[in-house]
């Protein structure tokens, strides 16, 4: 027999085609990764001079309503395509009408930037994968790409942003996987959700941005005890979940009832929030950016010492309010600082070392906010290491049962429900619910 014929005998029927797949996405995933990677990378850079400069001159909060009004304004005459923002990535992806207009990054990024500049309380990762989800988009275009190809694209801009904006390629690529679908994940979309990530975590780090560094130095041995009191911690984070999502919501209905002209909406929720500031300092004397901007400093504090009960909970506020009123940035960076702090607040009766509390609550909190439970474990683990890695699964896996139908993006679609009870939802969107 010939060494030809051997060959093909030997090698499997697929292998070719897989080998062809490969290349493609390879290709694809390098360019949206550079791209989605940098485009990140520029925003972090904005975002920490915007931050740095509104701690050097407070006076700038005054300013807020101003920036809402240039928000508004320049979303409703000239974003209205682009203005569901995340939202608008899942419902293409489930129900495809057109591109996804490339000014949705631009506009998201500048936006996002005013917002924290002027004492917002907003995160990041919605605009990250907004600005990913919009590149990719580009090249269905380009490459013509066929519909199932263009689901799989979106996937890696969403992948690419996420991973690069928190330095987390593994979360990154499992939370694009996980997040169209409630309770299902798209193997489909693997491969290319992987590369993505890699491409763009690597991009990013080609320019000048760092992340924060989060440590839990002491994880105690799981028995009995410690297993029931991470449940515990589990449930009190998926409720806080919850409740960030149904009062996002609650504000951004409101704001729609009550003022018709979209571009007041964020001035003033803008008059709001400055003024609210203002009576915290006059009032109080405290910091008076605790609970506005991104809210890093708190989150490390939360690590290290135990925080009060009011920190979360005025976070819920501050960032729910926010976004409602039509400002703009992400809901993961506040979920992060509620689940930290809650978890800081929580060792006074649970009986596990602040830090590991801190480190489940800031993971488990997204994780029921999202439904995106095995990215956000995937996420603890790359942040705080494997020793906690139980601990944080058990929170997350908790915290995603006990959030219920909820959640932070309501184009979520639900795959698989939660459990038995809640069988009828199948199928239906959250925003449905």
């Amino acid at each position: 027999m010939s060494l030809k014929k051997k060959l093909k005998q030997n090698i499997p029927q697929g292998f070719i085609p897989s080998l062809l797949y490969l290349g493609k996405w390879i290709l694809l995933c390098a360019i949206v990764g550079l791209l989605a990677g940098s485009a990140s990378a520029i925003f972090l850079i904005s975002l920490e001079w915007a931050t740095q400069l509104r701690e050097a001159n407070l006076w700038i909060i005054a300013l807020l309503p101003l920036g809402g009004l240039v928000i508004g304004l320049v979303y409703h005459y000239y974003g209205q395509s682009v203005v569901k923002g995340n939202n608008q990535i899942l419902q293409e992806f489930h129900s495809p009408k057109k591109i996804i207009p490339l000014k949705m990054a631009p506009l998201v990024l500048l936006s996002t930037v005013v917002t924290h500049l002027f004492g917002g309380s907003a995160g990041r990762e919605g605009t990250a994968i907004q600005m990913g989800g919009a590149i990719a988009d580009q090249f269905t275009k380009i490459f013509k790409l066929k519909a199932e190809d263009r689901r799989i694209l979106l996937v890696t801009g969403v992948s690419a942003g996420f991973a690069s904006i928190f330095g987390t390629p593994l979360a990154g690529a499992v939370f694009a996987l996980e997040v169209f679908v409630v309770g299902r994940m798209r193997y489909d979309a693997i491969i290319p959700s992987f590369l993505a990530a890699v491409f763009a975590n690597e991009a990013a780090h080609l320019w000048p941005v760092h992340h924060t560094h989060y440590a839990i130095p002491f994880v105690p041995d799981l028995w009995a005890p410690q297993l029931l009191w991470a449940l515990l911690a589990g449930v009190c984070f998926g409720l806080a979940g919850m409740l960030f999502s149904n009062a996002t919501h609650y504000w951004g209905e409101f704001f729609k009832k009550t003022i018709k002209y979209p571009p007041l909406r964020p001035v003033i929720g803008g008059v709001v929030i400055a003024l609210s500031v203002g009576a915290i300092y006059y009032f109080s004397r405290e910091n008076t950016t605790r609970w506005i901007g991104l809210g890093v400093p708190v989150i490390v504090e939360s690590f290290e010492q135990q925080l009060p009960f009011s920190d979360f909970l005025l976070k819920i506020l501050f960032t729910s309010f926010t976004l409602g009123a039509g400002f703009k940035g992400g809901e993961v960076t506040p979920l992060f600082f509620t689940g930290a702090a809650l978890g800081s607040a929580l060792s006074i009766f649970i009986p596990l070392p602040v830090a590991l509390l801190a480190g489940m609550g800031f993971v488990a909190v997204f994780s029921g906010a999202t439904n995106t439970p095995i990215a956000c474990t995937l996420m603890g683990i790359e942040l705080f290491g494997s020793e906690a890695g139980v601990f944080i699964g058990i929170a997350c896996a908790t915290a995603y049962l006990f959030s219920g139908h909820t959640g932070i993006y309501g184009e979520q679609i639900i795959g698989s429900p939660k459990n038995f009870l809640f069988g009828s939802d199948k199928g239906k969107k959250l925003n449905q619910l």
